[in-house]
């Protein structure tokens, strides 16, 4: 009798190995899918992160997007109720957006969260 246990817990313990073994791999697929998959293309105004839909300086959207840009603010594209922070280091993408302030703008780029990582920009 405890041949036969030692017999079944030794295959149990196996069954849950091998099956443990190939989990962890369908997992990691997932995640790198995921990742890849995040790249999406959103058309909205853009505007600022301090401010996004409702500027509060006196004066044009325009005005106070720019005065809040220089004053540390990021980038932003208001899409519908949704306000996205935009970051980027490339040169010509913040030129585009800085022609862009207060206009419709595609904007295509990897997201996370309330974060997109901008990869392109064009008038919409």
């Amino acid at each position: 009798m405890r041949v036969h246990v030692r017999t079944l817990s030794t295959c149990l313990a196996s069954l849950v190995l091998l099956s443990s073994l190939s989990v962890v791999p369908a997992l990691a697929d997932k995640k790198a899918d995921k990742k890849s998959s995040s790249q999406q293309t959103f058309t909205g105004l853009v505007s600022d992160s301090m401010c996004g839909a409702k500027h509060m300086m006196p004066g044009d959207a325009v005005g106070c997007a720019h005065a809040c840009l220089k004053q540390g603010s990021k980038y932003a594209l208001v899409v519908g109720d949704k306000v996205y922070t935009l970051q980027t280091s490339d040169k010509s993408a913040t030129d585009e957006l800085d022609k862009l302030i207060g206009q419709k703008a595609k904007i295509s780029g990897t997201v996370d969260g309330d974060t997109i990582q901008v990869s392109s920009v064009s008038g919409a």
